[in-house]
């Protein structure tokens, strides 16, 4: 699904040194003690098989213990100066959609992590680190824990503040069959009694 936001009277109040604030460079993102994906190109690959996303499309994602996506949401980002608290508000507004909050939890057991796709290279913006602002913010409120920023672009993903990622998607790409964006199937174990009866209906 895909929404789009305005800018709110509030926000053209704030003045462009507050919204300089309302960023992290990436030394405080990696800082911060992001919890790190152990499969980050399945995690981008399920949600571009989801959500087919464009230029300027941001999707919030929300994962279990075992990095399974538990939800997701798409939205559109319109025109406007980058604003963490703007971006903030987006995102809190699509995790209410998606999935309940955790705020009665002493600590977070879901994580949420942040796919947006956008023109130009990997390298660091300012409008990624308002992105980030708004994503540690939004999870503070909504009882998750706040997980990986992730651009896609032309040249293909990149995990913000890790250095990993990869050539496929990327903005240009097909998205993958939907079957082959989830984890693979576990290979069963060869030998005893089970392997023994598969060798054996296999022979008749």
């Amino acid at each position: 699904m895909t929404f789009g936001f305005a800018p709110s009277s509030a926000a053209s109040l704030s003045t462009p040194a507050a919204s300089a604030t309302r960023l992290l460079e990436p030394a405080e993102w990696a800082a911060a003690g992001i919890p790190l994906l152990r499969n980050p190109r399945e995690v981008v690959s399920g949600l571009h098989a989801r959500h087919h996303p464009g230029p300027a499309t941001a999707i919030v994602a929300v994962l279990d213990q075992d990095e399974r996506i538990r939800a997701s949401a798409s939205f559109t980002r319109r025109p406007a100066p980058a604003d963490g608290w703007m971006f903030r508000n987006a995102l809190l507004s699509q995790l209410r959609r998606v999935v309940p909050h955790d705020l009665r939890r002493r600590t977070p057991v879901r994580t949420a992590v942040l796919l947006y796709c956008r023109d130009g290279d990997a390298r660091w913006t300012e409008e990624d680190g308002a992105w980030m602002w708004g994503l540690r913010d939004a999870c503070t409120l909504h009882g998750l824990r706040c997980g990986a920023y992730i651009t896609l672009t032309r040249d293909g993903w990149q995990v913000l503040g890790e250095g990993r990622g990869g050539r496929r998607p990327s903005t240009g790409s097909a998205p993958e069959p939907f079957a082959t964006a989830e984890a693979p199937p576990r290979i069963p174990r060869t030998g005893g009694v089970a392997s023994d009866v598969l060798r054996r209906a296999a022979a008749r």
